[in-house]
């Protein structure tokens, strides 16, 4: 048996044990695959994992930046209070169509506010319309993009935030300098303004499972 059978082996043997079974989260996985959306949601246990960190922090407020189907979407909303707020962002308005009809599926479609279009445009006009600070906030969009988000995530933190940032390790190619892809470079230059930015304290956690090998970024706004 090769590794990666039994990373996924593993995650299933997590799931089955330590989830309930959810047939609204698997038919969202099932309509991601049938609408051609391509397979980067979270896994189920990583699923859990934000839904408990949101959990923990106590947020009321998130922004999600990438949205895909809204699978993330659905485990982070499930945690928030009943008075809570999730705006996410999506460039593509196929998948955004997808991820509203997954959101109604949860019924989790009223606390959550799906804007449609570039992210860094949308986080702009966000500026413009004096969006609050978010208590938790989850990148999982376009890598290359990554420092621009992390830069935008910081305006809207306020002190105690938690920052995620998804596929942070790349199959190990993020320690490989002489690695051109624009993903790994963006990741790069991701880790290289958390190490100089003095309002974030960060760590990064490796993953294996379902997924493949990567990781999470994790940090606390501190000031």
């Amino acid at each position: 048996m090769n590794q990666s059978t039994v990373w996924g082996n593993v995650d299933q043997y997590i799931t089955e044990r330590l989830h309930q079974q959810d047939k609204v989260l698997d038919q969202v996985l099932q309509t991601n695959q049938k609408e051609g959306l391509p397979a980067f949601d979270v896994s189920p246990t990583q699923g859990k994992f934000l839904n408990i960190l949101v959990q923990i922090q106590g947020a009321k407020r998130i922004l999600e930046i990438g949205t895909l189907g809204g699978y993330s979407t659905i485990w982070m909303a499930r945690a928030l209070p009943p008075e809570g707020k999730l705006v996410t962002l999506e460039l593509d308005p196929h998948h955004a169509k997808v991820a509203r009809d997954n959101l109604t599926l949860a019924n989790v479609q009223d606390m959550v506010e799906l804007r449609v279009g570039d992210a860094l445009e949308q986080l702009g006009q966000m500026k413009d319309e004096g969006v609050e600070p978010f208590d938790f906030i989850f990148i999982d969009a376009d890598k290359p993009n990554n420092p621009s988000y992390l830069k935008w995530a910081l305006q809207f933190s306020r002190r105690g935030t938690i920052i995620i940032g998804d596929n942070v390790i790349r199959d190990g190619e993020v320690v490989n300098d002489n690695n051109q892809d624009a993903r790994v470079k963006g990741v790069r230059e991701f880790y290289d303004l958390l190490a100089e930015e003095p309002r974030i304290t960060a760590t990064a956690i490796q993953t294996v499972g379902s997924k493949g090998y990567d990781g999470f970024v994790i940090g606390v706004v501190v000031c």
